[in-house]
Order: C-alpha cells, then structure tokens, then sequence
C-alpha cells in the first residue's frame, strides 16, 4: 500500500452508464487519487466506475479501504483485490464510515444510491455536522439536472441560497484534483 497523505470518499455507479467519459473519467480519477497520494474510500464493490476507480489505484499499488454491507457482499460483489475492507450489518452503518473516514468527499456519475450519499453529505455539511468539502464532478453534464433542482428548491424557498455554498462543481478530474489539493493545503 501506498503512503497516503488525505482520504476521499468517493460516490458513483455501480453501473458504468452509457457514455465513455463516465468510464474514462473514473480511471483519470484513480490515477490522480494514486499520483496525489490520496486514499480511496468508498462502497467496496467491484462493478460500475466504483471497480473502475478502486481497480485502477490497486493496479497503481493505491490505498484504498472499501465498505460494504453484508448484503450487498452477493448482489453487488465484494472486491476481492481491497486488503483494507470492511464489512457491515447495515447501509446506516457503511455510510457513517464512509463519512467518517472521509477528508472530502466526490460525487461522480451514478444513481439513486449516488444522490442519496450526495444529499445526505450535503445536508450533514448544512446542520454544522462537519465542514469537509463536497465536489459534483460533472462529467459530461451528468448532473445538471441534480443542479437544476437543487436551485429550483432555493428558487421555490425550500432551502435559503446559502446552500448552494456548501458544495462545489467541477467539470472534469484535473480540476477536481486541483480543488482538493487547494483544500487539502488550508
């Protein structure tokens, strides 16, 4: 394993979606996340860009620590290559590590599971639970219509503007590894 200076907790698909940059992004990601001397944590499946990203740092010998509940160890499979991985009871339980072993964390490409990780961070960050940047990596515009709705939500009064302070957007890896290392540098 690599020495690794921070860790970031990664959320993202366990599907690889249907456009290449998804796919080639995570592996730029991976190779940044070991070139930066960064520790991945994240949900410790072997599919989707979450394989793409922990796989790539493995083949770089990168630090990686996976958490995956019980039963997700059969649906989605546990990555059998993760040295460091740890196995939960429960989703509650896999994502208070995940957020406790966390320096900052990214929100690639993915589904529901993405938004909820993504939303729960971010409404953490909104009641004073911690302080730890959050970073859309908008990938090939994937997210704008997350964006789009968490502005309708501030435009509709449901959330004050000051929300949308509380996370960052990118547009590709080498800025969002230029945002962390700026974080990680205060």
């Amino acid at each position: 394993m690599s020495k690794y200076t921070r860790s970031v907790t990664v959320f993202c698909g366990s599907h690889t979606g249907n456009k290449p940059e998804y796919s080639e992004a995570a592996k730029a990601l991976g190779i940044g996340l070991v070139e930066n001397n960064l520790r991945l944590v994240f949900g410790g499946g072997n599919v989707g860009l979450m394989g793409i990203i922990s796989n790539t740092m493995l083949d770089m010998n990168g630090a990686v620590k996976g958490i995956i509940p019980k039963f997700l160890q059969k649906k989605e499979g546990q990555h059998s290559r993760v040295q460091d991985l740890i196995v939960t009871q429960d989703m509650h339980t896999r994502k208070d590590i995940l957020y406790k072993e966390a320096d900052a964390f990214l929100c690639l490409p993915g589904g529901i599971g993405t938004f909820d990780e993504f939303f729960e961070t971010l409404t953490w960050k909104q009641l004073h639970l911690h302080d730890k940047p959050i970073i859309v990596v908008n990938i090939a515009n994937w997210a704008e219509p997350l964006l789009k709705q968490i502005h309708a939500i501030v435009e509709q009064g449901f959330a004050d503007p000051s929300i949308l302070n509380l996370f960052e957007v990118t547009v590709d890896i080498p800025e969002t590894l230029k945002r962390l290392n700026q974080a990680f540098s205060k």
